[in-house]
Order: C-alpha cells, then sequence, then structure tokens
C-alpha cells in the first residue's frame, strides 16, 4: 500500500508536470465599442464582453503527454451592425510538440495572450470615396477597346501584390481612397495585409470585410497612407462580358516575378456548382497561385472578374475560374448604395452574391413568426428604432435592399414602410415588410428555417 507521502509526491507532480489538467485559463474578448458579436472558428459564441474557459495548455508550451493541446489554429471574427468587421488571429504556431522523452507528437498552437481588445470603425468613415461602374439600366455604352501595350499601362498601377503571415495573393483598388477588392482565401484569418504597390511601396491593409458565401473580401490602406488617390480600376458590366472575347490576368504568381501579365479569352460564363455560388467566368489566361484576388480584364481596360480557381489536375489544362464582376457589385453595394440596383439587375446573368440565394433556391418562403413590441419612450420625430435579433444569431439584415450588418442590431430607420430581410447560411430567408411608425421603438424577433 502506497504511503500517503508517495500520494502527495505523484500529486504534486502531476500539478507541475500536467497543469492543463488541473487549471483552465479564461480567455477575454472586449471591444470598443461593446456589444460586438464573437465568432470563433465560424462558430457564434456570444457578443463583447466575451469570456470563456480553455486549458491551460492552450496557453503554455507542454511537454507532457497528459496536457492539453490545441490542435488548430483559432480565428475570431468580431461584428457589429454599422462597423466593419474584423479578423482576429487568436493564435500563434504551428508548433513540435516534443514529449520530455523528446518523442515528437505533432503539432499544436498557442493563444497569442489571454485577452484581445479589439476598435471596430464606422462603416462610414471606412467605406469612402465612389466605386466606377455601369450605372445606367437601359443600353450600355462601350468604352473604346485599347492596345495591349496601353492597357496595361493604365491597368497595372491599380493593381497589388498583398501579403499575409503564411500567404500571399493580389488584389487591385476599387476606389481612390484605398479600398481593395480580393478573394477571401487571401484575407481570411488575417486582421492587415502588406500591400505592394507597382512602384515598389508598401503600405499596410486593414481586412475590413469578408464574405461569408461568396470568396470575396475587402481591405483598406490605412487612414495614414490615404492623404494621395489611388488609382482604381472600372467594374464592367457583367451583360457585357461575351465568350470569345480578350482578356488579360495581372497578378503575383507565386513562382514568377510581381505584376505578371497573361492573356486569354472568355472561354464561358455561367453558373457552376463545382466552383461554388455566383456568377463565374471561366477563360484560358494562365493563372496561378498568387493570382488569386487579381483582376481580369477586358479589351476596354474594365475588370470583368476576380481570378479566384485553377483546375488542377492530370490532362486538364488552361482551365481558370474568375468570380464576376457583378458578384463584386453586390457586395460593395452593401457598403456604397449609390450603386444603382438598375446597373446590378441589368446582368444577363443575376449575381447570387448574397448567402442562401443560390440558382438551385430562386425563391423562398418567409417564416412569419415574429414578434413586435412598441414601448412608449419618445424618440426623434421622423425616426423610430428598430432592434432586430434572429435564430440563428448572426443572419445578415437586408432593408430595402441595403445591407446593414448582422443581427444582434439596433437601427434607426425614417418612419413608413421598410421591406426586411434576413439571410443566413443553410437557411431560408426570412422577409418582412415592417411599418416603423414615427417615434417609435421596435422590437423584431425572426427564426430561419431550414433551407428547403
Amino acid at each position: 500500500m502506497p504511503s500517503r507521502s508517495k500520494w502527495v509526491l505523484c500529486a504534486q507532480f502531476l500539478l507541475l508536470a500536467c497543469p492543463a489538467l488541473v487549471f483552465a485559463e479564461k480567455l477575454r474578448i472586449t471591444s470598443n465599442p461593446s456589444g460586438e458579436a464573437v465568432e470563433i472558428d465560424g462558430v457564434a459564441v456570444g457578443t463583447t464582453p466575451f469570456e470563456k474557459d480553455y486549458p491551460g495548455g492552450y496557453f503554455h508550451k507542454t511537454r507532457t503527454v497528459l496536457g492539453a493541446r490545441l490542435e488548430h489554429p483559432m480565428v475570431a471574427r468580431i461584428s457589429l451592425a454599422g462597423y466593419t468587421t474584423k479578423e482576429l488571429p487568436l493564435t500563434e504556431g504551428p508548433m513540435d510538440w516534443i514529449s520530455i522523452s523528446g518523442r515528437n507528437r505533432g503539432e499544436y498552437w498557442l493563444l497569442k495572450s489571454n485577452h484581445f481588445q479589439v476598435d471596430l470603425h464606422p462603416v462610414s468613415d471606412t467605406f469612402t470615396g465612389e466605386v466606377s461602374a455601369p450605372l445606367s439600366g437601359g443600353s450600355i455604352t462601350l468604352k473604346p477597346e485599347l492596345s495591349r501595350e496601353e492597357l496595361i499601362g493604365r491597368a497595372k498601377p491599380a493593381v497589388v501584390c498583398l501579403r499575409g503571415r503564411d500567404r500571399s495573393g493580389s488584389g487591385f483598388f476599387v476606389t481612390t481612397t484605398g479600398v481593395i477588392a480580393t478573394n477571401a482565401h487571401v484575407a481570411r484569418g488575417e486582421e492587415s495585409l502588406l500591400v505592394i504597390l507597382p512602384n515598389g511601396q508598401q503600405l499596410q491593409a486593414k481586412v475590413v470585410y469578408i464574405d461569408d458565401d461568396l470568396d470575396i473580401a475587402l481591405a483598406k490602406v490605412s487612414a495614414s497612407s490615404t492623404s494621395a488617390e489611388f488609382p482604381h480600376l472600372t467594374l464592367a458590366d457583367v451583360a457585357t462580358v461575351h465568350q470569345g472575347e480578350s482578356v488579360i490576368a495581372i497578378g503575383n504568381p507565386g513562382e514568377g516575378m510581381l505584376f505578371s501579365v497573361t492573356k486569354g479569352i472568355v472561354s464561358a460564363v455561367g453558373k457552376s456548382e463545382k466552383n461554388g455560388p455566383g456568377t463565374w467566368i471561366q477563360t484560358d489566361a494562365i493563372v496561378n497561385p498568387g493570382n488569386s484576388g487579381g483582376p481580369l480584364i477586358n479589351s476596354r481596360g474594365e475588370v470583368v472578374g476576380i481570378n479566384t480557381l485553377k483546375v488542377i489536375k492530370q490532362g486538364f489544362h488552361g482551365i481558370a475560374f474568375a468570380l464576376s464582376s457583378s458578384d463584386l457589385l453586390e457586395v460593395l453595394h452593401r457598403f456604397y448604395p449609390e450603386l444603382s440596383a438598375s446597373s446590378r439587375e441589368s446582368n444577363s446573368t443575376p449575381s447570387k452574391a448574397v448567402p442562401n440565394k443560390t440558382a438551385a433556391v430562386e425563391e423562398t418562403s418567409a417564416d412569419e413568426s415574429s414578434s413586435i413590441s412598441s414601448p412608449a419612450a419618445p424618440l426623434v420625430e421622423g425616426v423610430g428604432t428598430v432592434y432586430i435579433i434572429s435564430e440563428p444569431d448572426g443572419a445578415e439584415i437586408f432593408v430595402d435592399d441595403k445591407f446593414h450588418g448582422n443581427t444582434p442590431a439596433t437601427l434607426k430607420l425614417p418612419s413608413g414602410s421598410h421591406a426586411i430581410v434576413l439571410k443566413f447560411p443553410g437557411r431560408t430567408d426570412w422577409k418582412r415588410t415592417l411599418e416603423v411608425p414615427k417615434s417609435s421603438k421596435l422590437t423584431l424577433r425572426a427564426s430561419l428555417g431550414p433551407a428547403s
């Protein structure tokens, strides 16, 4: 029978060698403003100030087989209606997990800190300037075609090389104020990106929006760098894109020189279930890893798509795909409502840039389960306040076809009738016409059922 002293020694050893088995540490995320929605690895976990216990081994290196370890990176997404969204990498790694005996037991990640403070910036301060795009819903006047040399000379200054912690890609300016469009897979998990301009200048850009459904992201060069105007590209109406027309791709292939140019034709335009939501442009212009996020440009110098995918398979060559300009316009319309609906509706192939609206589900039924209450607190004349919550949390809010962030959210709306639509991946769109009285305070509860 072991003596009492031996049991005490064993317990002390376990406490010293395997603190993660005994102690938990608290991860805290705070924000300015508070009340921001928190997602960790794509799962909604609460609002700020947020706290959650994790094993001590997630915060400190461990050398024992009994110690807890974090076997994957963790990324938090912080969002609030009216503010830019922030991707916050929580971990560093991977590191080799070496036990006391010297045996390598695989990789692990560590949380960088037990407390993260996040400051979000108002959308109105971030998405400044104007997007150049066709605004006419009727006949479209085509610009004259340019020689290839003139086309490249005009377009290349607006293209950028983007570099994150462990990846690189391409992008391009869509406003003179430093808003950059790229692929989500270039920006996802990055708080900021290094921006390299064709003249060699290096800047920092904050990742300010990532579309959960489409592979599109937006970044913004920091305010200190925007004293001068940036060259930017015009977005084409996808209705002007025709099979067989010439296009060029500008980007930064990993094994090639920066700002390389390749040429090809539009092989096809349309939907692609294999590639995912959106309108896709297939091209034989050569693209490679590092070209992702760069522009596919027509002979008039307009962006027709964002270079996104390449088929890599034995026996297949010259098949690449770009998300169309119509998808990018749908995303930008959320922050630049002056982009007229007529220009977007004139597309011959309607974009599905909004989650849950794919070719297979063109029309969706509304779940009418909701509740509205009207406290009598007086507000500003002619304006009503609407508090919107949903099940599940994090649904995208569209009011009169304009994006207003994610639930839960408090919105101030002009008095009158408004079309409210909530969208969430894998759920049926929730729709309602809401009458907002003057000086009212309303609560809107929505339940989004599974997509049929």
